[in-house]
């Protein structure tokens, strides 16, 4: 969950989003009887699923402990991508000369200026997201904690709710591993780091998955020293091999220094630096920091729930127990988002919302193993990824052909300098269906819809090659990718065949 409102620095911009995420005037509801629907938690879940209830005309109410938007709007995705983009946007300028731009002077970030910006941008899409409009939709909304008394009730603010359905869309947190010293020399995680006013010279990241790797790479760009520290041998665990070692070169081009297959002994506070120690390939290393962002998984928020009140299960790992319809133990309590899946995306906590709507209020019988989901890491070049990649095809015991592009090989991406990258799609053995596909390139969060639509919708590679784009574009590299895979079918007897007709027609 996110910080408080308290906690906030303040100016003009987080004045403004509190006073639409948690205003401090707001005067919860009288429960007027029993609900359709009582959603627990208003991030991307939460907020999709009441939006979506209250449209269909169900009595609902929504329950939010800190700021409405939850760890998206507030510490997660909104931010991060500012700060993202204020960085590539000086990359970019900086870069200029390759081509043939001449900076007549030279150029400076303000670090400042970076964070005021995405403040602003924060507190304009809390709007969106605010206790009034929702309250305007028709949903009922309770600030504070809501904690379930019974099978179909909970109490929020000395009030009790009675309910048909419930949701549990209470998030996750940052995990801090166990690190001696590291309470006492003091971190920061993604709730608290877009905190910052002033930028830290030097930064120490522990974690290199996604948000690892693009917080290190925004602030290396905006010119902090950054060492960014992995206890497995490669960035991105989870991700294709290929497209996470093409990342680390961007990474270290950018200059963030990689400690792969590195754990931290303990953090030591000498006056005002914190001592990181290290070891790595056996050796011990040390080095100094202004700042240590803790990046290393995520735990979720089932605490203060009293859950076993509700008659729902749960793992302090996994959190939320659900089925394949995302039901709990309690067949009228339901759970969406990182609360109960590994899948801790916006996009995804939303879709699971339109699956629970569709189950909980309409008798609906989707399953969330039905979900296409892609995921992605939003560094320069981006890492985009659906359905499987060869590693966890093998672990399966999945037999797949793959068809690899290199960017370097299309047009667009040579025009635009852009050619670190590729597109790899993979089928199941000796078919065009598609098991999955890794890009990596600039925009490759945008490429990745193609191949999720025709993954959804049971769409063949074959099928995709008959597709007319636009030239130039890096998405031809899709289209190069289902050509191999249309010449692959072209069996030696239909080659025959072909060979033949042409001669006759000659």
């Amino acid at each position: 969950m996110t910080d408080s409102p308290q906690a906030l620095q303040q100016d003009q911009y987080n004045a403004a989003l509190v006073s639409n995420a948690c205003p401090p005037d707001w005067v919860n509801p009288q429960p007027p009887g029993r609900y359709n629907l009582v959603v627990i938690g208003a991030g991307p879940a939460g907020l999709a699923a009441a939006a979506g209830a209250a449209a269909l005309g169900a009595k609902v109410a929504l329950i939010e402990e800190k700021l409405m938007g939850g760890d998206s709007l507030n510490v997660g995705s909104v931010p991060s991508k500012c700060l993202i983009r204020s960085a590539r946007a000086y990359h970019d300028v900086y870069k200029a000369c390759r081509f043939g731009i001449r900076l007549c002077q030279d150029i400076d970030e303000d670090f400042a200026a970076v964070m005021a910006r995405m403040r602003q941008v924060r507190s304009h899409l809390s709007l969106r997201d605010s206790a009034r409009r929702f309250r305007d939709k028709g949903v009922d909304i309770y600030l504070g904690r809501g904690v379930f008394s019974g099978r179909n009730t909970l109490t929020v603010g000395g009030a009790t709710l009675r309910f048909a359905r419930a949701l549990i869309a209470t998030g996750s947190r940052p995990v801090i591993p166990a690190i001696e010293g590291i309470d006492r020399a003091g971190y920061l995680t993604n709730e608290s780091i877009f905190t910052l006013t002033s930028q830290p010279r030097r930064l120490a990241i522990i974690g290199a998955g996604p948000v690892g790797c693009e917080l290190a790479q925004a602030f290396c760009r905006l010119g902090s020293e950054v060492a960014l520290i992995e206890r497995e041998d490669r960035i991105l665990p989870d991700a294709d091999a290929d497209a996470a070692r093409l990342l680390a070169g961007c990474l270290q081009r950018d200059d963030v220094n990689l400690h792969l297959g590195a754990v931290v002994t303990h953090v030591r506070a000498i006056d005002r630096d914190k001592i990181v120690h290290l070891r790595q390939d056996k050796q011990l290393l040390n080095f100094a920091v202004d700042q240590i962002l803790v990046s290393a998984g995520r735990a979720p928020n089932i605490e203060g729930l009293n859950l076993p009140a509700a008659g729902v299960r749960y793992d302090v790992l996994r959190g939320v127990i659900v089925d394949d319809r995302l039901r709990t133990s309690n067949r009228d309590i339901y759970a969406a988002g990182d609360v109960c899946t590994h899948h801790r995306h916006t996009h995804a906590a939303q879709a699971m919302a339109r699956v629970v709507l569709h189950n909980a209020l309409l008798f609906g019988r989707r399953r969330f193993s039905d979900l296409v989901i892609p995921s992605c890491a939003y560094t320069d070049p981006e890492i985009a990824q659906v359905g499987l990649n060869c590693e966890q095809a093998a672990r399966r015991g999945i037999d797949m052909d793959t068809y690899n592009v290199p960017l370097h090989t299309i047009d667009r991406a040579i025009i635009d300098s852009e050619e670190t990258g590729l597109v790899k799609i993979h089928t199941h053995k000796a078919t065009d269906r598609i098991a999955g596909a890794t890009i990596v390139a600039r925009h490759a969060s945008e490429m990745i819809g193609e191949i999720t639509l025709a993954m959804t919708h049971n769409i063949g590679l074959d099928r995709i090659a008959d597709m007319v784009r636009p030239y130039p574009t890096l998405s031809d590299a899709i289209r190069k990718a289902a050509d191999a895979c249309t010449r692959t079918r072209l069996t030696p007897r239909m080659k025959t065949l072909v060979k033949r007709l042409l001669a006759w027609r000659r």
